[in-house]
């Protein structure tokens, strides 16, 4: 009894022994869980099977900034949470980062963006390649996943106010986004010379508006977990400053055939626009692009010495001048020249003018809108106190800053322009419109009502097809408002546009690169500039077949018109200001001259001479066409081209001379393809010979400019 006894209270203890062993062994386990619920439900038998944490789950990140090295590597949490406790947590930071980001966002002005947006971009670098790419700490740009390799980034940006443009937050240097361009090789180029400490633009100094900008800070990157997408860009090589200039593309007039084409029909074009871009690309220089060379405006730059009309009823009367070609042995040169009625100033008729200036973020520059502004007051001189001036200005939309003023309250007038400031995007389409608005509110009946626009060119916002503002600009100057556009600057200057919007504006499209040209354009030719004596001039000549075999038309290459539109008073052409000087020079090749480029047809068989028509002392026969400037139907001016000339006085002979230097220097700017072995030394011996009377130095400046040209060539 006594040993049974024993027996049952060892076994006992024996199992208290177990049971306490293995709660020791759960217990930590499953408190560590927080669950001690479980020993509620326990039941016998227990089975404890212990598995390692979950390895997809991942840690919070944490990473401090290290000025140009990039964010450090991600340090595992000492304790690992559970899949429910780190999706709880990662809701909660996101929750967080969203309240962090809208309480930061009144901090961003819409003029200082502190990011650029990139799309099709991909998830966050790796370790190496997020390291490579942070070397320049606080050039970010905002992006949504890594680009492939080899990609480029396509940046957006976004527009923003003009009277937000002196917002800023902390000390930044603002680029403008037009100057980072839209690849992200701009952006290398600008984040690598914000790098070296080079000087960044202000807003728009250089691009065309202040849309978006990069803001480079003097601190570090903010930590990986306020980025949330934010990847750094590393500059590479530099990237040379393409222009964006644009002009119309063209190619240069044929030679024809007299049998087959004989008649050759083109608009009159008194503007000066393509000499003066000429000039500033080779006083920087560097030879100009083919396309911004429009050799009958390099020649019309100049005046000659044309015989000028007497009477305003017949505002012009045509000169001709045969010579022959110095770079065509056996060929001839057919000088057309007419010189406009220049109208007195005490009979010129009173001036309503509304002055279009672009104050865009691309007109930030020292020869944009300060040149404008400058050039605008050297115009009031030649006005007279009657006169009016209205100002409207446009940017991110359009205003009027100034309405029409009697020139003789003048301080009034410049006041307002001084007080002018560029920045926003361009909404010229609107300012146009505001512009006519003001025009119209106060036409002058009888009087000039003209507006000059301003302008690198560069619209962007509104209505800004070629086509639509054409259409646009050409139902207003049916109410007897014209526009004439003024181009400023380069990079961005749209040298079309301005050329599309004076010619159907009845206007004239002049580029001002120096005040020097603004005196030029705005005060010694002024009546020229502001004064119509005859509106859509035209010019025919039909060549005759028995004495001409072939003929070439030198540059108008964008003035051409059918032959049928000579007779069609619906058809618009150029117009002629008071005391302009039109110049055309025709290359021809006699016939029986050696000299001839087009060889006869083996076929075809060419009319014999006897069978032409007109006498065989003319080389052709030359009508005009113009429409006084209160009249709606044309009127003609005929005149044969003989073959023996009158005699030609000693200065229409040396302005004759000058003219081919400068018509021989825009055919070899634009490759010379009809101008045989001719080169820069015998332009400059022939233009040094033609100089004559040189009161402005003007004819001194072009020597000096093929000079410049030569040594271009030769770089």
């Amino acid at each position: 009894m006594a040993w049974f006894a024993r027996r049952n209270l060892f076994a006992g203890v024996a199992g208290a022994c177990v049971v306490g062993l293995g709660l020791a062994v759960v217990w930590p386990i499953y408190s560590n869980r927080g669950d001690s619920r479980l020993f509620e439900d326990l039941q016998p038998p227990v089975t404890v099977e212990l598995k390692p944490p979950p390895t997809e789950v991942v840690p919070p990140v944490e990473t401090q900034p290290v000025a140009g090295s990039g964010p450090k590597l991600p340090v595992p949490s000492a304790d690992l949470p559970t899949p429910e406790t780190f999706a709880a947590a990662k809701e909660k930071d996101g929750r967080d980062e969203l309240a962090k980001r809208e309480a930061d966002a009144p901090l961003r002005s819409p003029q200082v963006v502190d990011s650029i947006v990139a799309e099709d971009l991909g998830p966050l670098p790796d370790k190496s390649v997020a390291e490579s790419m942070q070397r320049i700490p606080g050039v970010v740009i905002t992006a949504g996943e890594q680009p492939a390799p080899e990609a480029e980034i396509v940046v957006q940006g976004i527009r923003s106010p003009p009277q937000q443009a002196q917002t800023s937050v902390s000390p930044v240097t603002v680029l403008a986004a037009e100057e980072i361009a839209v690849t992200g090789r701009r952006a290398s180029r600008t984040a690598q010379a914000a790098h070296k400490g080079m000087a960044a633009p202000t807003p728009g100094s250089s691009g065309r508006d202040a849309r978006a900008n990069m803001v480079i800070t003097p601190t570090s990157p903010p930590p990986m977990a306020a980025m949330a997408g934010v990847m750094a860009y590393e500059p590479s090589t530099p990237v040379v400053d393409e222009g964006r200039d644009k002009f119309e593309k063209f190619d240069v007039n044929p030679v024809r055939q007299v049998a087959n084409e004989p008649v050759s029909t083109f608009s009159a074009d008194v503007d000066t626009a393509s000499y003066s871009f000429v000039r500033r690309q080779l006083n920087a220089g560097r030879l100009p692009q083919k396309d911004s060379v429009r050799v009958e405006e390099m020649i019309n730059y100049f005046d000659y010495a044309w015989p000028a009309a007497s009477s305003a009823k017949t505002p012009f009367k045509p000169t001709v001048v045969v010579s022959d070609s110095p770079w065509g042995k056996g060929r001839k040169l057919v000088h057309i020249g007419i010189k406009g009625y220049e109208i007195p100033r005490d009979d010129a008729p009173g001036a309503n003018l509304v002055l279009l200036l672009d104050v865009s973020g691309s007109m930030d520059s020292p020869d944009k809108l300060p040149l404008a502004v400058q050039s605008m007051e050297l115009l009031l001189s030649s006005l007279r106190p009657t006169d009016t001036v209205g100002i409207v200005v446009y940017a991110g939309a359009a205003g009027t800053v100034l309405e029409p003023t009697p020139v003789k309250d003048k301080q009034k007038i410049i006041a307002a322009l001084r007080d002018l400031r560029s920045g926003g995007s361009t909404a010229g389409a609107e300012g146009i419109e505001r512009a006519y608005q003001l025009a119209e509110a106060h036409f002058r009946k009888g009087g000039v009502n003209r507006i000059l626009l301003a302008t690198d060119g560069d619209f962007n916002v509104g209505i800004a097809g070629t086509n639509e503002l054409k259409g646009f600009v050409e139902r207003k100057r049916e109410k007897g408002i014209f526009l004439s556009v003024l181009g400023f600057g380069q990079g961005n200057y749209r040298d079309e546009l301005a050329q599309a919007l004076a010619q159907n504006g009845n206007g004239v499209a002049a580029y001002i690169d120096t005040l020097g040209e603004a005196q030029k354009v705005l005060v010694q030719e002024a009546g020229a500039s502001l004064f119509t004596i005859a509106k859509d001039v035209k010019l025919q000549v039909e060549f005759n077949p028995a004495t001409v075999a072939e003929y070439r038309l030198v540059g108008y290459e964008t003035r051409a018109l059918k032959r049928e539109d000579f007779n069609n008073d619906a058809v618009d052409a150029g117009d002629v200001g008071s005391g302009h000087t039109v110049t055309a020079i025709y290359e021809i090749t006699p016939v029986g001259s050696a000299a001839r480029m087009v060889d006869k047809s083996r076929y075809a068989k060419e009319p014999p001479p006897s069978a032409a028509t007109g006498s065989a002392s003319e080389y052709g026969f030359l009508k005009i066409r113009y429409k006084l400037p209160d009249s709606d139907t044309s009127q003609l001016i005929e005149q044969p081209i003989l073959i023996a000339s009158s005699d030609v006085p000693q200065n229409l002979q040396r302005d004759v001379q000058f003219a081919t230097a400068v018509a021989g220097f825009g055919q070899l700017l634009r490759g010379g393809s009809f101008t045989g072995t001719l080169n820069y030394d015998e332009i400059i011996k022939q233009a040094q010979a033609a100089k004559g009377d040189d009161p402005f130095g003007y004819r001194t400046e072009f020597v000096q400019l093929v000079r410049k040209a030569k040594v271009a060539r030769e770089m």
